[in-house]
């Protein structure tokens, strides 16, 4: 895309409107991103969403029935099921800072510095997780599309980017956390 194209020029005409479903999806739904368009939410935003809610069906349904100890083991040294779960609260907080071109705070700090220490409840993780989400999700409802490809200074060496560049990390690094914390799920009820 170039950079003197607005988004709104660029914009696919939407197909008929549909709604996610709140939290979680029965079976028989397709994956979020195959739902179709989402109302007021724009075409290159809605990935984000779509990430979302396939990681909160995911991983609701991947970590039920973890006891507290499987929640928390790291088998070989792997992160656990608990950490990532974490992780992506945090840093979908952390990230979702940098879009709004602010820089951490000490709070946001501290949480990272935390993400590894087990005691969290599966129902408080699963919390955390939507709660960020949620969070985000207005965040990304009231970008304006047009500044898609503003600027943003990532850490303290102001890594560049711009606020899709972080949009589209924000969707990837949440999904790759999930897959992690599904392998990680299946890997402890083996064990």
């Amino acid at each position: 895309m170039a950079d003197n194209i607005p988004a709104a020029q660029i914009e696919p005409k939407p197909a008929p409107a549909t709604q996610l479903e709140p939290k979680a999806a029965p079976a028989a739904q397709p994956e979020p991103w195959m739902r179709g368009p989402l109302p007021g939410i724009h075409t290159l935003i809605a990935p984000l969403f779509y990430s979302f809610q396939m990681a909160r069906e995911a991983l609701a349904k991947y970590t039920a029935g973890l006891t507290p100890d499987q929640l928390w083991a790291a088998p070989h040294g792997f992160g656990s099921v608990g950490f990532h779960l974490r992780h992506i609260a945090g840093s979908t907080d952390r990230l979702m800072t940098y879009v709004e071109g602010g820089q951490l705070s000490d709070a946001q700090m501290s949480v990272l510095k935390a993400e590894k220490e087990p005691g969290a409840t599966r129902e408080m993780l699963l919390a955390g997780l939507d709660a960020a989400f949620e969070k985000a999700e207005a965040t990304a409802r009231a970008l304006d599309p047009a500044r898609l490809t503003d600027f943003r200074g990532v850490g303290r060496k102001q890594l560049p980017t711009t606020v899709i560049g972080l949009l589209v990390h924000i969707a990837e690094h949440t999904q790759r956390h999930v897959g992690q914390a599904i392998s990680a799920a299946k890997w402890v009820r083996v064990l």
